[in-house]
């Protein structure tokens, strides 16, 4: 799991992969922290799992389950004053609504997205449960990412794994 920042005019885009979907956007999830905190890069979370807290998303498709995650953490940023950091994905699923016991990991997902007819598309849902460390925003000199946006954004699956691409508003 890895992530870049990289200039983008008036913005800033986090490059990630993992070997994961999870990993994944658990890279783009410590980019998007990178991106508001110089010091990231020397923190250590505790293991103290009290001062975690949990974020879940739900959306229509994996891309903008993504958008839904990174929006969730800055929606918690703002509401706790804490920069989410540490970011763990629990689970990652696509869950087809018409059947509540289906649940299709994201392996065999993207098969899946391929082979839907459109009405099966539309009652798919992609479901995230996740959990970040908060830091304090007084203790630390943060940026503020005022949203994420779905210009340049991309998420593919290569031979190696996930790739992401996301730009974030400054």
């Amino acid at each position: 799991m890895q992530y870049e920042l990289r200039p983008h005019t008036a913005d800033v885009g986090v490059a990630a992969s993992g070997d994961t979907l999870e990993e994944t956007f658990a890279a783009v999830a410590e980019g998007l922290a990178a991106a508001s905190w110089d010091g990231l890069e020397a923190f250590e979370a505790p293991n103290d799992s009290s001062a975690r807290f949990d974020v879940t998303a739900v959306a229509e498709s994996r891309e903008a389950l993504l958008f839904e995650y990174l929006d969730e953490l800055i929606y918690q940023r703002d509401i706790r004053l804490e920069l989410p950091v540490d970011n763990r994905i629990e689970s990652l699923e696509c869950v087809d609504e018409s059947d509540d016991s289906t649940a299709v990991s994201e392996d065999s997902a993207a098969t899946a997205d391929d082979s839907m007819s459109a009405s099966a598309v539309a009652i798919d849902r992609w479901r995230l449960e996740a959990s970040a460390h908060g830091v304090s925003l007084e203790s630390i000199d943060a940026r503020e990412i005022k949203a994420i946006t779905y210009a340049d954004m991309r998420l593919e699956e290569t031979d190696s794994g996930w790739e992401a691409y996301v730009v974030f508003d400054v």
